[in-house]
């Protein structure tokens, strides 16, 4: 399995997702088996005034290695994307991977996201303007099935892609109309990965190793991209890669393995942003370690009140409590 030249585990990735993927979380996700990831999107109109925060988002300092790393771009323009791609190709990353699928209204009423999948040849401009300056860095777009019901693009979109250059694409099951509404369309998926000869992953409601074989069964796809679900679980890579090579599923981590998780990840939050900025992103991280335990209300509040690091620690002797341990 290969994203252009880059050799990839089996398995599934770890999506990119604006204010959770950062590097504390890929570096997490890497070491519990994810294939790849991604960075949180980056402007590409930023870049080229060379903006310093955007820089920072991409940027990732004694990275992991063996485990490939992606700079998520998006825009609206070929020519916007292509000098951004240029702008950064000094910097420490493995591959582009250009965004036609995020929702967001901010990010849609600038033309950008899942905007560009009313726009199929524009898509194709922009792909052929990023591998242009990708120099030997192959690309991947992750797009979803189309703006709407009335316009499922995604077979267009792909071939115009792979035309352009693309050497993977990731498919999310829904329409941005559809959002993150429960029911991903596998046929959309399947329709793609028979149209086009590089690789295709699935992406959607994949919260299991069974999740994932669906995936795999109803569409045809060489892998899956995992996001939400695998926040404050990352173990759920090895339990993907597991199945999906017909291997026996790994051991569930125990409640002090997911806890020391959770403050490694926290610690590595605050060591990057310092306290004040990576706190209150790190209360979010906090509520998806919190799922399925007893109290869940409590911690849900206490997970609120993080403020200092040493609250992390306050919060998982509350958790030991409230479980018995």
């Amino acid at each position: 399995m290969k994203l252009g030249t880059i050799a990839l585990r089996p398995g599934a990735a770890f999506a990119p997702m604006a204010g959770f993927s950062d590097a504390a979380a890929r570096r997490l996700m890497a070491g519990h088996g994810a294939s790849f990831t991604v960075s949180e999107m980056v402007s590409a109109k930023a870049l080229c005034f060379d903006d310093r925060k955007s820089l920072q988002l991409l940027r990732w300092e004694d990275r992991p290695q063996g485990v490939p790393y992606g700079v998520q771009l998006f825009g609206s323009d070929a020519e916007s994307m292509g000098k951004a791609a240029a702008r950064i190709a000094g910097e420490d990353f493995d591959f582009y991977d250009i965004n036609m699928g995020c929702p967001a209204p901010k990010i849609v009423n600038n033309g950008a996201g899942s905007r560009l999948m009313l726009n199929p040849a524009l898509c194709g401009q922009i792909v052929e303007a990023v591998v242009k300056n990708a120099g030997e860095r192959p690309v991947s777009v992750k797009m979803r099935t189309g703006w709407d019901d009335d316009s499922k693009t995604a077979v267009q979109v792909a071939k115009a892609c792979e035309q352009a250059g693309a050497a993977l694409v990731v498919v999310h099951g829904r329409t941005r109309e559809k959002m993150y509404a429960p029911g991903v369309d596998f046929a959309a998926i399947a329709e793609v990965k028979n149209a086009v000869g590089i690789p295709v992953w699935g992406n959607g409601d994949i919260g299991s190793a069974e999740a994932a074989l669906q995936m795999r069964q109803c569409t045809g796809c060489d892998g899956v991209m995992i996001g939400r679900a695998a926040l404050g679980n990352p173990w759920l890579f090895a339990q993907v890669a597991a199945a999906w090579q017909g291997l026996p599923a790994p051991k569930a981590p125990t409640l002090r393995q997911r806890m020391a998780a959770f403050r490694a990840q926290v610690y590595e939050m605050c060591e990057r942003e310092g306290e004040h900025k990576a706190m209150p992103q790190a209360r979010g991280q906090a509520m998806h370690y919190m799922a399925g335990l007893r109290g869940a209300a409590e911690l849900r509040r206490e997970c609120g009140r993080l403020t200092y690091f040493s609250d992390v620690d306050r919060l998982i002797q509350k958790v030991y409590e409230l479980q018995g341990e």
